[in-house]
């Protein structure tokens, strides 16, 4: 089974954040963490910034030769768990692609995006610049 890589945007901030206080991404990236202990072959990244400001919390989950989604709208002290379900629904399909009715209610409501698998690299064709060095 291939690794699954989530991605927390740990720039996401919420109203009612407190201005010295972790923003929202932060805690829930910490509870992300603090969960995940269950979930086989996973890999817990926080980035700067998903560039999804209007939906915070926003994470993304990608693995090799599958679909990559985002979703928006997380409630950073209540979602860890039911990511992490919908991760592991994720995680045993070969595409990436679970039902729609089989994905956790706030992944259905919260998707954003949804980006196909990056292609196989292809041989480039004889004569080219790349393929003679």
């Amino acid at each position: 089974m291939p690794e699954t890589v989530l991605y927390v945007c740990t720039t996401c901030r919420r109203d009612g954040d407190a201005p010295d206080g972790p923003r929202a991404g932060a805690r829930l990236l910490d509870a992300l963490r603090e969960r995940a202990g269950a979930v086989p072959e996973l890999r817990i990244e926080p980035v700067e910034c998903l560039s999804v400001c209007k939906r915070p919390c926003t994470v993304a989950v990608a693995s090799a030769g599958r679909w990559t989604y985002v979703y928006g709208d997380m409630d950073p002290a209540a979602s860890a768990e039911t990511i992490l379900g919908g991760l592991c629904a994720y995680a045993t399909t070969a595409d990436g692609l679970v039902p729609w009715r089989e994905r956790p209610a706030a992944f259905r409501t919260g998707v954003i995006a949804r980006i196909p698998p990056f292609p196989e690299p292809r041989p480039l064709p004889a004569g080219t610049l790349e393929a003679a060095e």
